[in-house]
């Protein structure tokens, strides 16, 4: 693709913003300000990438996962902003998560211990285990705060922090994996997934284009659930204080 042809693409942006301006949402800025730091950042990344292959080395490639972990970790510590020491916990669940998909990918020869299976996998499991640990803090402080009647009573009745909380968590945690799971029972019917679609357009197989999308589906999956898990059980002691009575966050 030229970059002339690239340029054009703009002509989606635009249209978007116009509808935007047209019904006065508001959203023109945000738009015009996701663009440019998406063409900025991807830019950037496409260089950093094309020197760590041409490199190979393995210090670069941790490098960038941790830079990816790093950035995953401050954009998804937003969404659980009130908890104490909230960013720690998201880094070490999304890190476990990333630790153990990789030494199952590489230990059981899935895909090739280089910088070109090896980034991009990470950075699809990395990113869909950010946006669920965003999903779950989201949905733990909604569901606390509207269950904090039945979680009193359950302290008050002698139970532990963990018992009075265990629903709450098993709901946060099932709302946060049902986009991924959605998502999984219509692909290949509603949507063909960016990596399969990528690899065909440069010329795969089909068929070779599937198997690989069928890898990144099940690694997030079972990515989703970790992280979700993990997240849970280290963030709900947060919820109470020293005396185990619940926090108030609202």
């Amino acid at each position: 693709m030229s970059l002339f042809t690239l340029s054009l693409t703009l002509g989606f942006v635009a249209l978007a913003m116009a509808l935007s301006y047209a019904l006065k949402l508001g959203l023109e800025r945000d738009m015009l300000v996701a663009t440019v730091r998406a063409t900025i950042q991807l830019l950037i990344v496409g260089y950093v990438l094309k020197a760590v292959f041409d490199v190979k080395g393995p210090v670069l490639v941790s490098l960038m996962i941790l830079l990816m972990l790093a950035a995953a970790t401050q954009n998804a510590r937003k969404r659980g902003a009130p908890l104490r020491g909230i960013a720690w916990r998201i880094l070490v669940s999304i890190g476990i998560t990333e630790a153990i998909s990789l030494a199952l990918l590489l230990g059981l020869h899935m895909i090739q211990p280089t910088p070109r299976y090896v980034i991009p996998i990470s950075g699809m499991i990395i990113g869909n285990s950010m946006i669920n640990g965003g999903l779950f803090l989201n949905r733990l402080k909604a569901e606390t705060a509207q269950r904090k009647a039945e979680v009193l009573v359950l302290l008050a009745l002698g139970g532990t922090p963990k018992q009075a909380i265990r629903d709450v968590l098993k709901a946060s945690i099932r709302a946060s994996m049902i986009p991924t799971i959605d998502s999984n029972k219509t692909i290949g019917l509603v949507q063909l997934p960016g990596m399969m679609t990528g690899l065909i357009i440069a010329g795969a197989d089909p068929i070779d284009a599937v198997r690989y999308q069928l890898l990144i589906v099940f690694s997030i999956m079972a990515a989703a659930a970790l992280t979700s898990i993990l997240l849970g059980f280290l963030t709900y002691p947060v919820l109470f204080n020293e005396h185990q009575q619940l926090i108030d966050f609202s």
